[in-house]
């Protein structure tokens, strides 16, 4: 056990130092339109995401449980879910300047990860459940979606502030496809938002006898999923995009991070634990 958890400090040391190599480049290659630094880049985060993986998977092994159960656990795993969706985004729209703004959301969770205690503890009764694997990997790839929304959204609001060369006019995509990429992110997202209440709902039956209880990390998802929700009947019905969707989308990331690290830090809850 103990030679497991040493490996998964190591590969995490060296996921979260790759993810800032990758950062800077991809940084490099918006400021200084290098093609060269674009493809380091990505061929970097595909690399730290591969040692990103396998930490997870050995601190798995090492702690003999699913590593979704604590906050160290889950924000490595949530910086894990944002860096995978964002890999899915970028191959699937050849989008590479995406990672000028994704990839410091992903340090900055890999950053908080790193200041949480890595303490292996035994699992208290209520996550003893196989509820616990469905409920908290619906959430690592949801709120991953939200993530390069969000970034995606950054780049909407800041379009009109880059000059315009023929290299922005081919790494930049027009508002129009902007807008496109992030509404199908939260789609995602909001599908995986969904399933995370619907399976949380029925794990807590189970584990406390009620399905609802007001506590302060439920409400707080309810509320960003009421946010996004909102976006998308919007979308949909009145046909909303643009700077007022871009908008929505950042505050309901900010939503997100603030019902996984700001009801942990500043609210008592039954979900303290992650």
């Amino acid at each position: 056990m103990e030679n497991l958890l040493q490996i998964e400090n190591s590969f995490f040391n060296i996921a979260i130092s790759l993810y800032i190599a990758s950062m800077v480049l991809y940084f490099l290659f918006f400021v200084i339109k290098n093609e060269n630094h674009g493809r380091y880049a990505t061929f970097l985060i595909k690399i730290g995401f591969i040692f990103h993986t396998i930490a997870i998977v050995a601190r798995g092994f090492g702690a003999g449980r699913v590593p979704l159960t604590n906050q160290y656990e889950f924000a490595t795993s949530f910086a894990w879910g944002i860096a995978l969706c964002f890999m899915v985004f970028e191959h699937k729209y050849s989008f590479r300047a995406m990672g000028t703004f994704v990839t410091p959301i992903v340090f900055i969770i890999m950053g908080y990860a790193a200041m949480q205690s890595k303490d292996v503890r035994p699992l208290m009764p209520a996550l003893q459940s196989h509820w616990l694997t469905l409920h908290v990997s619906t959430a690592v790839i949801g709120y991953g979606a939200f993530g390069v929304a969000c970034g995606v959204s950054f780049m909407y609001l800041l379009k009109d502030k880059f000059s315009k060369d023929k290299f922005m006019e081919k790494h930049m995509p027009s508002l129009e496809r902007l807008d496109l990429i992030s509404y199908r992110a939260i789609a995602l997202g909001f599908l995986f938002l969904t399933l995370v209440m619907v399976t949380g709902a029925i794990w807590a039956e189970q584990a406390w006898g009620r399905y609802w209880a007001w506590d302060p990390k439920e409400t707080w998802s309810f509320i960003t999923w009421i946010i996004y929700a909102i976006y998308l009947h919007l979308r949909l019905t009145k046909g909303w995009s643009g700077k007022r969707a871009a908008i929505f989308s950042v505050i309901g990331f900010i939503c997100v991070l603030f019902t996984y690290i700001g009801v942990n830090t500043l609210l008592p809850s039954i979900h303290s634990y992650a």
